[in-house]
C-alpha cells in the first residue's frame, strides 16, 4: 500500500499536501481500492470557504457514493478538470493527476490534527 511520507492523512481517507499556506487535497491509494472502479466526481465548491470536516463534494463508485471531507478549514481554489472527464484517473494515479481539489489553508494550526503516514498506516493496518 503506498502512503506517501510527505502528506498528512484524515480518518477518512483523505490525503492533503501542503504547499506554503495552500494545499492539495485527494484520496488515498486505499480508499479508491475500497471504493472500486470510480465512475463520477461532483465537486460544486469552487470558490466557497469551507470548514474542517466540512464536505467537499462526492465520488461515485460502480457500487457506491461516498462523501468527500476537507481536511482543514479554506477556500477551494480550484478542482482538478482532469477527473470530470476521466474520474479514472484517481484508480491510476490518486496522488499526483488524481489530485482533487486545491484549496487556501485559513486555519494552518488544524494541520496538526490530521494523521501522520505512520498513524495513517495504522489506521489501515497496512
Amino acid at each position: 500500500m503506498n502512503i506517501p511520507s510527505n502528506l498528512k492523512y484524515t480518518k477518512e481517507h483523505e490525503w492533503i499536501k501542503v504547499q506554503g499556506n495552500e494545499a492539495v487535497i485527494g484520496i488515498t491509494e486505499f480508499a479508491q481500492k475500497e471504493l472500486g472502479d470510480i465512475v463520477f466526481v461532483e465537486i460544486e465548491t469552487e470558490g466557497e470557504s469551507l470548514s474542517q470536516g466540512a464536505n467537499f463534494g462526492t465520488i461515485e463508485a460502480v457500487k457506491t457514493v461516498s462523501d468527500l471531507f476537507m481536511p482543514v478549514a479554506g477556500e477551494v481554489l480550484a478542482v482538478n478538470d482532469k477527473i470530470s472527464a476521466t474520474p479514472e484517473v484517481i484508480n491510476k494515479d490518486p496522488y499526483g493527476d488524481g489530485w482533487m481539489i486545491k484549496v487556501k489553508i485559513e486555519k494552518p494550526a488544524q494541520l496538526s490534527s490530521l494523521l501522520s503516514p505512520e498513524e495513517y498506516a495504522k489506521l489501515i493496518n497496512a
